[in-house]
């Protein structure tokens, strides 16, 4: 079967940056929307998916008007579910809790909130769900790590290591079937 490829992006600054903004449906600002525009201007795609939060579904609109195409929405893209601290910032949480957490999201997750391997299934059957050569995601940095994490075979503690700013365009070469694989084809902040 023959590669297709996928760019990852993640949604612009939002009016609040540095919460756990989760399910949290924060209003993206108009200079992180012209950001993810220019960021993809030049990329040539054929589909677009967003996340249904507003951060990222109004930049996947932007991008659609942009490249002529309707994004499709697909709720599958959101970010972890934080429980009881979506929306609030790190500062405010038990650091011994957040510690903890960040250590082992999966044996860890935060109360009431959703395990790490519970985005990685999520976004998995987003992948599975994928249909043509080059489609463009606009999503949220956990679901981008969950992405490498379920196409690359990363392991949990290594995808803190990418810095997946506001903006920031992974593009992937994935290799379709029962177990996708998937090479990083670049990262641009």
């Amino acid at each position: 079967m023959s590669a297709i490829i996928l760019h990852l992006l993640r949604h612009g600054e939002p009016e609040t940056p540095g919460l756990l903004m989760g399910r949290t449906d924060g209003a993206p600002t108009a200079r992180g929307i012209a950001a993810c525009v220019e960021q993809t201007a030049d990329l040539a795609i054929g589909a677009i998916v967003a996340s249904d939060l507003a951060r990222a579904r109004r930049a996947a609109e932007a991008i659609g008007e942009h490249h002529r195409i309707v994004p499709s929405i697909d709720a599958r893209w959101r970010e972890l579910d934080f429980g009881d601290w979506d929306g609030s910032a790190p500062a405010t949480i038990d650091p011994a809790a957040l510690s903890r957490f960040w250590d082992d999201p999966d044996a860890h997750p935060p109360p009431r909130g959703e395990r790490w391997s519970g985005l990685i299934a999520r976004v998995a059957a987003g992948i599975a769900a994928l249909d043509g050569p080059a489609t463009l995601v606009v999503t949220h940095g956990g679901a981008m790590r969950a992405a490498l994490a379920y196409l690359c075979g990363f392991a949990q503690p290594q995808l803190w290591a990418f810095d997946l700013s506001y903006g920031a365009l992974l593009t992937l070469k994935v290799w379709p079937g029962p177990r996708p694989a998937a090479q990083i084809v670049g990262l641009w902040p």
